[in-house]
């Protein structure tokens, strides 16, 4: 997932694959901050919809940066083609 990905990206395929990696510090959410913010009528904690943030309760499995993407998919599909 690049930043930002939200609304109809992140709720309709972003979230389906067997393996979700994202960009450091990308935006990821079903909605942009402001948006949660006005509907739940509160404060929210800084970099809550954060790529780190995101990760760390379960909903990615990796952050990688892009200059290393084409390396990591090389090993990430040796593992899985069990070569």
């Amino acid at each position: 997932m690049t930043d930002p990905t939200t609304g109809g990206v992140s709720a309709s395929y972003a979230m389906l694959g067997d393996l979700n990696i994202s960009e450091p510090g990308a935006l990821i959410g079903f909605a942009g901050p402001r948006v949660v913010k006005e509907t739940i009528k509160k404060e929210l904690p800084k970099g809550f919809q954060s790529a780190e943030s995101v990760m760390e309760n379960g909903f990615l499995d990796m952050i990688i940066e892009r200059k290393d993407l084409k390396s990591k998919f090389g090993s990430i599909l040796s593992i899985l083609m069990k070569r």
